[in-house]
Order: structure tokens, then C-alpha cells, then sequence
């Protein structure tokens, strides 16, 4: 019996039972739209996690102020100790210019921004004449404060656009005075807009002013020098070890610490932050990934039980086929490929669902989609591995008949 012969045996046998063929391939449609529905969106939400931390900046590298270890083991929180001042981000930008391109201290806090009878609570951000330039932001409308306004503490601002839309929604905010808090503040430009952050977070939803103004005026510190974090950005990336090492290097001196003593600063760079945020991402896919692929373990258990209750019922049709010269072999691959034509069939239609359904869910939720051609690959194959797997045991079984006793059997 050739493999031609074999195969149109395996059809005619699924073909003759419909309906029972159509729920055994019911667990694999099910198991695989499921992987493939999955895997959609935990790769998209990771493409679409990398895509918008990218969108947070040119080539960037944060320092923040890290906790400072004090006498007695007590320990402050991060950035308690406020190591980092605007003046080490100074020296940064001079001493290492052939790696920092741009260089922005980051002071933030959050207060009520009014106008005539609008208010809106935001966050302000206090910042540098280079912060457009570390952000990749441009202005829409307007300027951006200037080094000289920066210097004289200028009350000052510029508008993110979900903070114009609220306070300003039929006017242009340019030119315009704002009270943040209690004080009177002249609007000088608006940002493009932005869009939502790697985070979560609405990027417009901001207002930019001088960081001296803001510690000065708003926070009214009594060391306007010192700040949360420095922004910095580098030439290239593939410089990021080298300007970490010479900056790690560069404030240790500035901050007089020892040899033993522990960085009161933590350094990070964009790369670290999508790998670890991607990192979780995938765990996340994998796990949800392993919960669908149960479904397709049960489908397999579903095509075995099928094909042990289809071997029993044809018990004398195997017996037949071996009096006319049917070997061992034979029904064994006859058997094994009834059971991957189910699978395989199961899996492309599960396929066919899955794409659809994370299309789907894509357009209606508005979450990212990345539906990779590997991923679906992988998805047929294992269907075709599932049926030949739970499909050998009662292939082997029908092989194991002894012909005399098949024809006997009632």
C-alpha cells in the first residue's frame, strides 16, 4: 500500500465521521487562535513598549540622586540626600564634551495651573534650554525660554498640549499669563505634542519651565542648586559604557567619596530600561502563552481518545486490510496520519481565528498588534507534532492486531 493509498484511506475515514472530526479538532482551533492571539499582543505590547521609551528622548542617560547611607545604619530614600546639583550636570557638559551632547537638570513638582475660570492640576517640570533637544521635543507654537531667562529665575513657562486643551481650549495660550499656584506666570511657547509615555503617562500633561525658577519661586528651596535628576544626551549609544564609566567617575570625585564608599547616584540609560521593561513583558506573554497551550494539550488528549474509539470500531476493516497484504507499517501510518491530518487541519483554521481575533481585538481595544510569521509557523508545526504525538499510541496499538483475531471480532 503506498503513501498515496494511505492518505486517501485517512480522508475517507475522517470524511465518513464529520462531525465527530470536526469536535476532536476543536481543542486544537481553540489552543492554537489562543497561543496566536496571545503572542500578538505580548509582542506588539513589547514593540510598542521599545517604540515609545525611544520617544523619551535622543540617545538618553538619567542620573538620579540615589539614597544616601547614613551613620548608625540608618538610610534615607531615594534621592533624600539630594546628591546631584544642577552644577555637577555643568561639569558633565564641560568636562566630557565629546560624549554629551546635551545636558538638563530635572526638578518636578505637581500644581493647580489656572486661567481666568479654567484650572488644571499638572505636573511642572523644571528643566534647561537643552531639554527639547535631550527630549526630541519641538515647539509648536512660540519659544522656548532662553539661557539668559533661565539665569534670572524668569516666570516663565511653556505648555505641554493636554495643559492648552484644558485651560486654554478656544484661544492660542502664547503670550498669555497663568497663575501655577499662587504665581503669575507668562506662557512663551507651546510643545507638539507627545502622546502617551513608555510608562503609561501622558507626555503633554506637563508644563516646562526654568529649573532655577521652579526651585527658586515655586519650591522656594533654600538649595535652588540641588536637584532630582540630570538629564544627558550622548553623541552615540555605542559610547553608553564609556560615558557611564567617565561620568560614574567624574562624580565621585565632585562628591568626595572614598574608595569604599557606595555611589550616592545611580546612573541609567534608555537601553536599560526597555530590556528590563521588555524582560517583563515577555515573562508575562510566556506565562499566558503556557496557560493557552494547556488547551492544546487537551485537544491532543481529545484526538487520542477519538482515534483509540476509531481504532475499536474498525477493528475488522484493519483485520481486512492486512488479509489483502496490508503490513504493520502501514496501518500504523494510516493511523498516525489520520491523527495529523486533524491536528494540522485544527491548526490552520485555529490560525486563521487567532490572526483574526488579535486583529480584532486590536481595533476595538486600540492595543498594539505584532503578529510575527514565526510565531504562526511554530503554531502549525506543533499542531502537526500534537497529532502525530497523541496520535502514535493508538496507531501503534491498531499495528499490534493480530489479523485472525480482527476478522473474528464482532
Amino acid at each position: 500500500m503506498n503513501l498515496f493509498m494511505i492518505f486517501k484511506v485517512a480522508m475517507r475515514a475522517i470524511w465518513r465521521n464529520k462531525t465527530r472530526s470536526a469536535l476532536t479538532m476543536l481543542g486544537i482551533i481553540f489552543g492554537i487562535s489562543a497561543v496566536i492571539v496571545v503572542l500578538a499582543i505580548g509582542k506588539g505590547a513589547s514593540a510598542n513598549m521599545v517604540a515609545e521609551i525611544s520617544k523619551m528622548g535622543d540617545n538618553v542617560v538619567m542620573i538620579f540622586s540615589e539614597q544616601r547611607h547614613a551613620a548608625a545604619g540608618v538610610h534615607g530614600g531615594a534621592g533624600e540626600g539630594q546628591s546631584l546639583t544642577a552644577s555637577d550636570g555643568l561639569a558633565i557638559r564641560r568636562e566630557l564634551a565629546h560624549l554629551v551632547k546635551a545636558e538638563s537638570p530635572e526638578v518636578r513638582t505637581q500644581m493647580q495651573v489656572v486661567f481666568q475660570d479654567k484650572n488644571w492640576n499638572t505636573s511642572i517640570y523644571g528643566c534647561s534650554t537643552e531639554f527639547p533637544t535631550i527630549r526630541n521635543w519641538k515647539i509648536s507654537e512660540g519659544d522656548f525660554f532662553s539661557e539668559q531667562e533661565e539665569k534670572q529665575c524668569a516666570r516663565i513657562c511653556v505648555l505641554g498640549q493636554t495643559v492648552a486643551n484644558n485651560i486654554f481650549p478656544n484661544q492660542d495660550p502664547v503670550g498669555q499669563t497663568i497663575r501655577i499656584g499662587n504665581m503669575p506666570f507668562k506662557v512663551k511657547g507651546l510643545m507638539e505634542t507627545k502622546g502617551v509615555g513608555g510608562m503609561g503617562q501622558d507626555q503633554d500633561d506637563a508644563v516646562l519651565a526654568p529649573y532655577t525658577t521652579v526651585r527658586r519661586v515655586l519650591q522656594a528651596s533654600t538649595f535652588p542648586d540641588n536637584v532630582r535628576q540630570l538629564k544627558l544626551s550622548l553623541y552615540s549609544m555605542d559610547q553608553i559604557e564609556e560615558a557611564k564609566e567617565e561620568i560614574g567617575a567624574l562624580l565621585r570625585q565632585r562628591h568626595r567619596l572614598g574608595e569604599t564608599a557606595d555611589d550616592d547616584f545611580r546612573i541609567i540609560d534608555m537601553a536599560e530600561i526597555s530590556s528590563t521593561l521588555s524582560g517583563v513583558s515577555n515573562t508575562m506573554t510566556v506565562l499566558l502563552a503556557a496557560v493557552a497551550a494547556i488547551s492544546l494539550l487537551v485537544g491532543g488528549i481529545g484526538i487520542m481518545n477519538i482515534m483509540l474509539v476509531s481504532v475499536t470500531e474498525r477493528i475488522r476493516e484493519i483485520g481486512l486490510r492486512m488479509a489483502i497484504g496490508a503490513t504493520p507499517v502501514n496501518i500504523l501510518a494510516q493511523f498516525i496520519l489520520e491523527s495529523i491530518m486533524l491536528s494540522t487541519v485544527g491548526g490552520v483554521i485555529g490560525i486563521v481565528l487567532g490572526i483574526a481575533g488579535a486583529r480584532s481585538l486590536g481595533d476595538v481595544l486600540g492595543w498594539p498588534i505584532l503578529i510575527e510569521t514565526a510565531s504562526t509557523v511554530i503554531a502549525f508545526l506543533f499542531s502537526a507534532f500534537v497529532g502525530m504525538f497523541f496520535g502514535f499510541y493508538p496507531a501503534w496499538r491498531a499495528s499490534r492486531l493480530n489479523p485472525i483475531d480482527c476478522l473474528r471480532y464482532e
